[in-house]
């Protein structure tokens, strides 16, 4: 097995892919292997463009959880493929989001659905996504005495996001938009469900650290570099309940709350652009700076607390690795 994590982890995925492209259940083509091969997931495009964070974070996890023993070739190899149905996992997500936001780029590339002769077709291969999970689980965890757990675990977490992405998308619906009812509870309330639980499915801590990134990711959908992000921020276009829109609302006066109100969740960029002036009038880039220091301070304080040692590492890593004001 290789030694550098990301190596082995790319390395599990040709053995995963093949798996896949053969998988008996299935009387592949070679039309049908070779669309399954190109489409996102199992090209560069999707993940080997990102940083593969969580993936790489259930191997890490795992071996800092062990404490010390020795870890086998097969207890690496196990926790690779199942750091890899994470990746997958975001992935279904990923691509079905891109579809309901109407987004344009992913990681730098048109979201899948904009690709030339894929369009609707994305629908399917993001369900195809959602299967290779079951699939992995079955041929490498069937005979293990948590294999219901695993499955479990993921049914569960995926009916917690699609309930928040319901919460998400039905705030937005057209003819019936209404600022005033944005709040920092409903915010918290489509974090925690929407982002927290297919990242952090785990104590307290870690899911108020997925609202944390959460609202990390509110701010760079708006003041972050579009280069360094790989999309285009649309949270104002789209009516978003983005942390910035409700901090806005709490900070504004009458007048410039005329001013949002009028001009928030307007595809126009002239519109867009008052919003963000906006933004900037109030100093919510100062805001969010103080946010995010006490958010860190405290995240870091409940993970100091924590009474093992490797647990306390395990977050530890997760935490800085978002700290630098990038997307995972």
């Amino acid at each position: 097995m290789a030694s550098d994590p990301r190596t082995a982890f790319l390395g599990v995925y040709s053995v995963l892919k093949s798996d896949l492209l053969n998988d008996p259940a299935f009387e592949w083509t070679d039309v049908s292997r070779q669309w399954v091969e190109r489409y996102s997931v199992l090209k560069t495009e999707l993940l080997f463009a990102g940083k593969l964070n969580r993936g790489l974070s259930v191997v890490d996890s795992y071996k800092l959880l062990k404490e010390g023993k020795d870890v086998t070739e097969d207890e690496v190899f196990l926790a690779n493929a199942l750091g890899w149905c994470i990746e997958w996992f975001q992935a279904y997500f990923l691509v079905h989001d891109d579809i309901m936001d109407s987004s344009h780029t992913r990681r730098g590339q048109p979201c899948w659905f904009r690709v030339p002769k894929v369009g609707m077709i994305a629908v399917n291969d993001g369900i195809i996504l959602r299967n290779h999970i079951p699939r992995i689980l079955k041929k490498y965890f069937r005979q293990k005495p948590y294999y219901v757990d695993l499955l479990d675990l993921f049914n569960e977490v995926e009916f917690q996001t699609a309930s928040g992405q319901m919460i998400d998308l039905i705030t937005t619906v057209e003819g019936e938009k209404d600022l005033s009812k944005y709040s920092l509870p409903l915010h918290r309330r489509i974090a925690h469900y929407k982002s927290s639980y297919y990242s952090f499915y785990l104590p307290d801590v870690l899911i108020d650290m997925g609202i944390y990134f959460q609202v990390q990711d509110d701010y760079l959908d708006c003041f972050g570099d579009p280069k360094k992000m790989g999309k285009i921020g649309t949270d104002i276009e789209d009516f978003k309940c983005s942390w910035l829109v409700v901090k806005a609302l709490e900070l504004c006066n009458e007048e410039q709350k005329k001013i949002l109100f009028e001009h928030y969740g307007k595809a126009d960029p002239a519109d867009v652009a008052k919003v963000k002036a906006l933004y900037n009038d109030i100093n919510l880039q100062g805001v969010y700076a103080e946010y995010e220091r006490k958010s860190y301070d405290r995240l870091t304080r409940s993970i100091d607390a924590h009474p093992s040692k490797a647990v306390q590492a395990t977050w530890s890593r997760y935490t800085r690795g978002r700290s630098n004001g990038k997307r995972s």
